[in-house]
């Protein structure tokens, strides 16, 4: 933030949003806000940055404004069952912010390149051993014509299951866990997840 600079304009007097005392100074972004100092501004951003609508040119007597922050790529550990190992591995998997507010808040998982052709599906599964709900669901993505495409069956998933799949899984399986029962992000992924997805897999038909 920048030092605050006295309007030259006629004074009239405004009550700070944070302490209420009057001051000649806002926001430089939208200039609908009044703050007596920086810190105040800097006190209040966590709420005003939802109200705040840019004008179109900055005026004298601002209190420099911290721009909107950007979402970020994040990374995080997933389970990673290839085809041709006999054990999953854990690798990290950038996710991206989703592209427009109608696609929600949760971050979008760049698996792609796992999977040839990009042909993707994923399921979310919600309960674990026994029918018990899962505190952190796991997001399951796997190639739907990995089958029909002649793929050996998965030897890492053909082990955990001791071979005793209902299903014989194919091709690549990556996957996440969420963070909550919300779904709203993702957290790292890791062997306590596994007998979930055992269960999961022996009973898939």
């Amino acid at each position: 933030m920048t030092t605050p600079v006295q309007s030259t304009s006629p004074p009239v007097n405004y009550p700070c949003v944070i302490c209420c005392k009057p001051t000649l100074m806002w926001c430089s972004r939208c200039q609908n806000a009044w703050y007596c100092s920086p810190e105040h501004l800097a006190d209040d951003w966590p709420r005003h940055r939802h109200e705040c609508v840019a004008v179109s040119a900055p005026q004298t007597g601002v209190i420099a404004t911290p721009p909107l922050a950007q979402p970020q790529v994040v990374t995080v550990s997933a389970i990673y069952f290839a085809p041709d190992e006999d054990r999953p591995r854990i690798i990290p998997i950038h996710c991206q912010p989703p592209a427009s507010p109608a696609q929600g808040i949760c971050p979008v998982p760049l698996v792609q390149d796992y999977f040839p052709g990009n042909h993707v599906q994923n399921v979310v599964l919600t309960q674990g051993l026994n029918g018990e709900p899962l505190r952190f669901p796991l997001h399951l993505w796997y190639s739907p014509g990995a089958l029909q495409a002649g793929v050996a069956i998965n030897r890492a998933i053909y082990r955990i299951t001791s071979g005793a799949a209902a299903r014989p899984w194919c091709g690549p399986v990556i996957v996440l866990k969420y963070n909550g029962s919300r779904r709203q992000g993702y957290a790292d992924a890791g062997s306590n997840d596994l007998p979930a997805l055992s269960a999961y897999f022996l009973a898939y038909k």
